[in-house]
């Protein structure tokens, strides 16, 4: 296994982890818009604070796709085949999601605005869902042959690990989704904000312990990388109280990096676990390797010269985009631009 197999490994886990960072709070509030928001005005004002960045995040999906493509052409064509139902499922939930902004933001009645406030909930919540439910899945070992065909039935997508993941990825979303609105809101609204996750962490511990011993017995995670998954999951744990902490002390900037820690460990977990496989199959049988998937050394070398030119421009866009939208958005400003529309 060469240097460059590894970096892009490395590369494709680190895009789903930026994904899930970055739309995971995305997700958060959107599905805040019916659990928290008590009206029509709360929930535009939940929607206009990631209006700037809701859809510059979601390109982090596609680019992971990308390079698992470029790089990787038997894991993409292994994994897309035989998870096809779910990643399509995640795909309308996003088209739906994405649609929801536009036909919200038009609507000229209170109930056209409800349907596509209602739209934006329903994409928000399963596709993250769908998304942890195919990730968790496919950490269990798939049925496959010798030449990476993999043929999933239902219950090999839907069992107890894969449910349990989906779940968690949801849950954690709607916290991080919390802890960001409570520093774009103004104070009264960031302390509710606050308040519902303090009490809500106390339902992630039982989640996490039965993730943790759903891992134990249906991976081989914890025996093929002992050190290293025992690490990620006390980073995991460790993350959650820390969120916990912070959003009853009301520090909302550390716990939404501690929940974004959380996002980032759940998959730092499952692509730690893995390697040097891509995709675990049923008995360990055919597993496709890191060495055996990817694509040649050239196209490996002409991606890393790429990587190294557009990432740090990338970087310094979204840097720059955060930094000009930092400020909280209030009920007066969005009753303002109602007004000037």
């Amino acid at each position: 296994m060469s240097v460059l197999q590894i970096l892009w490994f490395f590369v494709v886990a680190l895009l789903f982890a930026v994904f899930l960072l970055l739309e995971g709070f995305d997700f958060g509030v959107g599905m805040a818009t019916r659990f928290m928001a008590e009206n029509d005005g709360e929930r535009q004002l939940y929607l206009r604070a990631i209006g700037p960045h809701w859809d510059g995040n979601e390109v982090w999906l596609i680019t992971a796709g990308g390079a698992m493509f470029a790089a990787f052409p038997m894991w993409y064509a292994s994994l897309f085949s035989g998870y096809y139902i779910p990643l399509f499922l995640v795909l309308v939930a996003l088209i739906l999601r994405g649609v929801s902004f536009e036909f919200a933001s038009h609507a000229i009645t209170v109930r056209e605005r409800s349907l596509w406030q209602w739209a934006n909930f329903v994409g928000s919540l399963f596709a993250p869902f769908f998304l942890g439910m195919m990730l968790t899945s496919l950490i269990q070992g798939v049925p496959m042959d010798a030449q990476g065909n993999a043929w999933l039935g239902f219950f090999d997508i839907v069992n107890w690990l894969s449910v349990v993941g989906g779940i968690a990825v949801v849950y954690f979303c709607f916290l991080h989704g919390l802890h960001f609105l409570s520093l774009k809101l103004e104070h009264d609204h960031a302390r509710h904000m606050l308040n519902a996750s303090s009490k809500l962490y106390w339902i992630a511990y039982p989640a996490l312990v039965a993730f943790v011993v759903l891992a134990l017995v249906f991976t081989d995670f914890y025996s093929v990388h002992a050190v290293s998954s025992w690490i990620i999951t006390v980073i995991i744990l460790a993350a959650t109280i820390c969120g916990h902490r912070a959003a009853e002390e009301r520090r909302g900037v550390i716990a939404f990096v501690s929940s974004g820690v959380t996002l980032v460990g759940i998959i730092a977990f499952i692509f730690n676990g893995m390697f040097p496989r891509v995709m675990v199959s049923a008995g360990g049988v055919h597993d496709l390797l890191v060495k055996d998937a990817s694509a040649s050394p050239l196209t490996l070398g002409i991606m890393t010269g790429v990587l190294c030119v557009l990432l740090p421009i990338v970087l310094g866009y979204i840097i720059w985009s955060y930094r000009i939208q930092r400020g909280r958005v209030s009920a007066k400003a969005l009753e303002d631009s109602a007004y000037a529309a």
